[in-house]
């Protein structure tokens, strides 16, 4: 979400969404508040720095690692404090999934923590810690059931080995799909053992690997929808399969964005429809299975669309439910 106020982006998200808040992001806020440095936060036993080519591993947490502790603890704070008002049954928090982190600190010699066996097992065993200390601390603060969504946008550069190297004149090598599964179901697993909820992997690259997601143990796979134009038949597929098996989904349909004409719900929902259309599902399915949301965040909103955005995702919800005959 844009801006740098807690409070503000706490009641704006209860307000809008008091059926499902989320624990709002606010990366505007600089170091430690983008999702790497807030997930960094959630480590036990590790910490990380801030040098010119981003997060790297330190011995000890320094300023950096203290100021991303300290922004999510105002988070906390903020929802918790509105979830008081709004006594919410279940509320949602994000982070950064294994891949994504690993691909974004780096190590003491600047390689990325990916490419150290022993470095990517500590992190993903601190991050699993970390997650469920976090999910308790939610629940008490909230009275809530807590969802966990990783964020996994880097997965299509670490399965397609296209990340760059320390120098820049290489890139990192592919990870396997049976590895890169592994360790995501790893996190899934601690996620889901420590809310007793369903768990959502989001990703919105391109071509999201939703299949791998699945087979990781993926309750609910979120990717913008948006962006399904000329998607390949590997794709539907895997989507038709997870669909079939009763995943649920959280398609992006709101641009982040205020467009340049007036957005028309039925616009909106166009790619939602089309999906099982094309998958030969019926239509009143999407009241059962799809959760509608934003594309890929609101962090460039500005406020008033931002409130817009979140009013025209539970829009479309209701749309879902009893869409209109011309639809």
């Amino acid at each position: 979400m844009p801006g740098t106020d807690t409070g503000e982006a706490a009641a704006v998200v209860f307000g809008e969404l008091p059926e499902f808040p989320h624990l709002p992001e606010l990366p505007d806020r600089g170091v430690g508040a983008d999702v790497i440095g807030r997930t960094a936060a959630l480590l036990v036993d590790l910490a990380v720095e801030v040098v010119p080519s981003g997060y790297r591993v330190t011995a000890k947490p320094g300023r950096h690692h203290r100021r991303a502790v300290d922004l999510l603890r105002w988070d906390v704070d903020a929802f918790g404090e509105e979830a008081e008002r709004s006594a919410p049954s279940v509320v949602k928090t994000q982070l950064a999934g294994p891949w994504t982190l690993a691909a974004g600190v780096e190590l003491v010699r600047g390689h990325r923590v990916l490419t150290d066996h022993g470095a990517l097992r500590d992190f993903t065993d601190s991050l699993a810690e970390g997650l469920a200390a976090h999910v308790a601390e939610l629940a008490e603060r909230t009275g809530a059931r807590v969802v966990v969504q990783l964020d996994e946008p880097t997965l299509p550069d670490v399965l397609a080995g296209s990340l760059p190297t320390p120098s820049g004149y290489g890139t990192v090598a592919a990870v396997s799909e049976p590895r890169a599964r592994e360790i995501l179901a790893g996190v899934v697993d601690a996620a889901r053992s420590a809310t007793g909820c369903p768990v959502v992997v989001h990703c919105c690259a391109h071509r999201p690997p939703v299949g791998l997601l699945r087979s990781a143990g993926a309750d609910a796979i979120s990717f913008d929808a948006t962006l399904l134009d000329g998607a390949p038949g590997k794709l539907l597929d895997e989507i038709g399969e997870a669909y079939d098996a009763e995943v649920t989904f959280l398609l992006g349909l709101v641009p982040g964005h205020a467009p340049a004409e007036r957005p028309e719900l039925k616009r909106l929902a166009r790619p939602a429809f089309d999906l099982v259309d094309r998958l030969g599902f019926a239509r009143s399915t999407l009241a059962e299975r799809v959760v509608p949301t934003p594309a890929c965040g609101l962090a460039g909103a500005t406020g008033e669309w931002l409130r817009k955005a979140l009013s025209l995702t539970r829009d479309l919800g209701k749309a879902f439910i009893d869409p209109p005959e011309d639809w």
